[in-house]
């Protein structure tokens, strides 16, 4: 580990450099204007990704009429390739060096790739069985390369400031932004109500609009946080990262006990999204309608509204990874809950009262969602700043690649099961004379519908919970490693605008 002060420093050398650190450390850089830049390509990112994860599945296994043992293997080798290539486009974000920055170039670059591909995924063109699985293969694997590019955007938040607090603070107004994302949830409304006012609205083009207004919003805001957010965290030069080798890099991140924890800890809690892929099949088939989903996300996504801006007090208050800990195994108890309970312990003919117990639940459940959502991105800056601080570089986006390499491959996995499941519980979808989707009443695969809802998020939060009780950047480890980063920024600012200094 680098040394923070060498022996020939004077004591004024050295209360400088402390004081460089503090106003390092307390500065303020963001403006309000690049905030509201960097919230918006957020929010225009997490639109298009919410809506394919939610809706892809649904739409492929009853409107491009893939089989789900299909879409199971297409699901599982797609990522598989995705995986891979994330170890490669990790290397590359690390190692550029443009004047616009090292992450910035890669808002743009890749969006051919991602808008193309989304479309592709919610169109279905009348093809023979084996087109339509070749279809949905190269549309599935174009996306994910789009997307190993587009989602370098994300680790861009801890390149922007190199306050914490700062950027804490921009984490929570991010992900309350994200709450008032409206496009997706729109989606069930549209579904429900269009086809019924003229047959020419057909669930399928619905589903294309949507994408294609999801598409058009992302590529827009991307453009505009390209033209207004810089980065600022002070990096090694381009000559000095070629003079590392990749070889010790790697040795220093399999070093990196924080960050496997982290991957484990994503690895489980994305078994969530098996449950997840099932929403729609849920309310369409258990419920009676998507419409029902529609009004579930008023009442289960009110708490988001207060329990988001609570998120930072509660992790001031309790750290990280207690937070972590609590929010996964609340969360994993109120989905087992639900599954005993069932959805529907009124019985037959109560719909309304059904309904009301099952908002409630999923209500519970969600409670420690927005939470998650703030800890998370907290919990990988803190696995950042620990590289740098075990080996003077930050490669944040090798870094990230790692956790979305080990992350992809759970994907596979939970792809693969998402579409498996309902092979397994022999699923077919029911539709009337225009090809628009009806409910089904077999009480058998009604019930495994449901475990599938419940059971997968609650075995995903206790997975999650567990996982970070061997998080090791907590406490007064956490506050040291803090201060020593300061202080080594402050010195590398310092040194490099002297050198700027000679230089003119």
């Amino acid at each position: 580990m680098a040394e923070t002060s060498t022996p020939t420093m004077t004591d004024e050398e050295i209360g400088q450099q402390m004081e460089s650190s503090r106003q390092l450390h307390e500065k303020k850089y963001l403006r309000p204007k690049e905030i509201a830049a960097y919230c918006l390509a957020t929010y225009g990112q997490k639109t298009l990704d919410e809506f394919i994860k939610n809706n892809m599945q649904f739409f492929m296994l009853n409107f491009l009429r893939i089989s789900g043992k299909s879409y199971a293997n297409i699901s599982i080798a797609t990522k598989i390739y995705d995986a891979v290539d994330d170890s490669i486009s990790g290397v590359i974000v690390d190692r550029t060096r443009t004047r616009w920055g090292h992450l910035m170039p890669y808002l743009i670059a890749p969006m051919p790739l991602w808008a193309l591909s989304s479309l592709m995924i919610f169109t279905a063109p009348e093809l023979s069985n084996v087109g339509r699985i070749l279809w949905a293969a190269a549309a599935m694997l174009l996306n994910g390369l789009g997307f190993s590019y587009y989602n370098s955007w994300n680790i861009i938040l801890y390149s922007i400031t190199p306050n914490v607090s700062e950027r804490n603070n921009l984490i929570t107004i991010q992900k309350f932004v994200e709450l008032f994302i409206i496009i997706p949830s729109m989606l069930p409304i549209a579904l429900s109500l269009l086809p019924k006012i003229s047959p020419a609205f057909t669930m399928k083009n619905i589903y294309t609009f949507f994408v294609a207004l999801c598409v058009a919003f992302a590529a827009v805001s991307a453009i505009f946080a390209f033209r207004n957010v810089r980065e600022r965290v002070p990096l090694v030069t381009k000559e000095e990262m070629n003079k590392i080798k990749l070889k010790d890099t790697i040795r220093e991140l399999l070093k990196n006990k924080p960050m496997f924890v982290v991957i484990i800890a994503d690895f489980v809690n994305g078994v969530k999204s098996v449950g997840g892929s099932s929403e729609s099949f849920f309310w369409l088939n258990n419920m009676g309608s998507l419409l029902y989903g529609t009004l579930c996300g008023v009442f289960t996504g009110s708490p988001n509204y207060f329990m988001t801006p609570l998120a930072p007090v509660i992790i001031k208050k309790f750290g990280a990874r207690a937070t972590a800990i609590f929010c996964g195994l609340f969360g994993g108890t109120a989905y087992l809950i639900l599954w005993l309970v069932g959805f529907k312990p009124f019985g037959e003919g109560h719909l309304v009262l059904n309904l009301a117990w099952v908002y409630f639940a999923l209500t519970v459940c969600g409670l420690p969602n927005c939470v998650m959502r703030v800890v998370n991105p907290i919990i990988r800056g803190d696995v950042y700043d620990y590289m740098e601080w075990k080996s003077g570089l930050r490669n944040e986006a090798l870094v990230n690649a790692i956790c979305t390499w080990f992350g992809k491959l759970g994907d596979s996995v939970t792809g693969w099961l998402s579409g498996y499941v309902f092979y397994l519980i022999g699923y077919a979808p029911k539709t009337d004379l225009l090809g628009n989707l009806v409910p089904i009443s077999d009480e058998k695969l009604l019930a495994g519908i449901f475990a599938v809802f419940a059971l997968a998020p609650s075995i995903a939060r206790y997975g999650y919970g567990i996982s970070h009780i061997f998080f090791s950047i907590h406490g007064d480890f956490k506050k040291q490693m803090e201060l020593e980063l300061d202080e080594r920024r402050a010195k590398r600012t310092a040194e490099k605008a002297e050198e700027m200094t000679s230089e003119n």
